[in-house]
């Protein structure tokens, strides 16, 4: 299922917002100082293009850089990056089909504002200790 949700998904909304993840990550790597954000931005890009069996994750050593680091990607590419997500995410809800993926749409907005201090692990790696089943 998450196979089939995720070749919908490429054509519907993840081409468009890969592309747009990329376009800023290049913007970016050209001053030398913001590569940083260029990383996050290639990172969430391949998210963007293929979501479905994965998850965001608080990094638990993230701390007052990150926060500096968000608040300077929101200037620098969040809004923009958010904006799309809003714009391909109303095409979806227009169609029935399309909801669950305009769901999706919409989760991965606070991804693209505040992406420093996240990390990107496959879903069934985010929270082992709900899937080994009733204590022995």
């Amino acid at each position: 299922m998450k196979t089939l949700l995720n070749i919908i998904w490429v054509l519907f909304a993840g081409l468009a917002l890969w592309f747009g993840y990329v376009i800023a990550g290049v913007l970016l790597c050209i001053p030398i100082i913001t590569i940083p954000f260029a990383i996050a931005s290639f990172r969430i890009a391949n998210y963007a293009l293929w979501p479905f069996g994965r998850t965001v994750v608080d990094k638990p050593d993230a701390g007052a850089g990150s926060f500096v680091g968000n608040v300077i990607w929101i200037v620098l590419a969040g809004w923009w990056l958010a904006i799309g997500h809003i714009v391909t995410a109303i095409p979806l809800f227009v169609s029935i089909i399309g909801i669950p993926l305009g769901i999706a749409n919409i989760k991965l907005i606070p991804l693209s504002l505040l992406p420093l201090g996240k990390s990107i692990v496959p879903s069934d790696l985010a929270f082992p200790a709900y899937q080994r089943g009733p204590a022995a």
